[in-house]
């Protein structure tokens, strides 16, 4: 795996979904079998030049999510390829049965693209914001759970996932992310990047926590405190090693994810310590709360996901190892 950072972590020039875009009617330039569903939200996916381009290849099925998994899971059968897409709380929620029993217990192959994960569903509020479609898909046998760090990540996760066969999430934020990778850089599903080493704490983060757990690392240099972070874009299955290589390592562990802390990266991550490395480890993410309506800025500050916060978990943790 070739992983290369960029050298300055800004907000990227092109949003995510446009990116999601590009690289599926790239895809589908090349292979027939490569197919898209949404549950009426091509807008806001950013996938009408692919319905346009490919029309015999997108369905739009209306405001029926169930009904486009399984109709995915058909097509899975049929030899397809199947994309489908709806906001994170109504692919994972409201298709719960369909992506357990048509796709993953009758081992076809559909890949969930579930929008604006966590706080990042701003003015859409709690009914749009998922804290629990992790910990939804994490139950599902055999399912894979990944969350984009950025747009060069992206383009390679969609790629590798298009030839791999099984239940796949990907939790997408729509619009601009943080630039952490240069272009060029690949990435293997399963494979944790530790993006900065450190030797007091690591910081074990995914999606837009990520460039937030890098915030905090240099807060925390400053005060003495040598910080590793880790990129574990990958949920399910987890990197098991690198967590306990971490542990041993360093001694003291925070997650850092824009998620509920049940079920979620941090509960990932406690399982496989508490088997073979416990050490003193705290959580950053939503404490079993509902969403809100509100900006980023906002929202990330109500409910303390910002590089502070995740610097004074570190610090509360670095304690405990002493």
């Amino acid at each position: 795996m070739a992983v290369v950072l960029a050298t300055k972590h800004e907000k990227e020039n092109v949003e995510m979904r446009a990116v999601l875009c590009e690289t599926l009617m790239d895809l589908a330039s090349q292979r027939e079998d490569i197919v898209y569903l949404d549950a009426d939200l091509f807008g806001s996916s950013g996938m009408k030049k692919f319905a346009a381009a490919y029309p015999e290849r997108a369905y739009d099925v209306g405001i029926a999510e169930a009904n486009m998994v399984g109709i995915a899971a058909g097509l899975s059968a049929t030899g397809k390829t199947p994309f489908v897409h709806s906001f994170g709380p109504f692919a994972t929620r409201r298709c719960f049965d369909q992506l357990f029993l048509s796709v993953a217990y009758g081992r076809n192959t559909v890949n969930v693209i579930g929008s604006d994960p966590g706080v990042t569903a701003l003015y859409n509020g709690g009914t749009h914001m998922p804290f629990e479609d992790v910990g939804i898909m994490r139950n599902i046998p055999t399912a894979v759970i990944v969350e984009p760090t950025d747009s060069t990540m992206l383009r390679s996760i969609v790629r590798e996932l298009s030839e791999k066969r099984g239940l796949h999430y990907i939790r997408l934020k729509r619009k601009t992310a943080t630039k952490i990778y240069e272009e060029g850089t690949t990435f293997t599903i399963g494979k944790a990047i530790t993006i900065r080493e450190g030797s007091d704490v690591t910081l074990i983060a995914a999606g837009i926590l990520v460039a937030e757990a890098l915030k905090a690392a240099e807060l925390l240099a400053v005060q003495g405190i040598s910080a590793r972070v880790i990129d574990m874009f990958t949920i399910k299955p987890i990197d098991a090693e690198a967590i306990k290589l971490a542990a041993v390592e360093t001694g003291a562990i925070v997650t850092c994810e824009n998620h509920s802390v049940l079920n979620g990266l941090g509960s990932a991550v406690a399982e496989v310590l508490v088997k073979d490395t416990p050490v003193p480890m705290e959580m950053v993410g939503i404490e079993d709360e509902f969403g809100e309506v509100g900006d980023e800025k906002y929202l990330m500050g109500r409910f303390g996901l910002t590089a502070d916060c995740i610097a004074e978990k570190a610090k509360a943790v670095v304690a405990r190892k002493k």
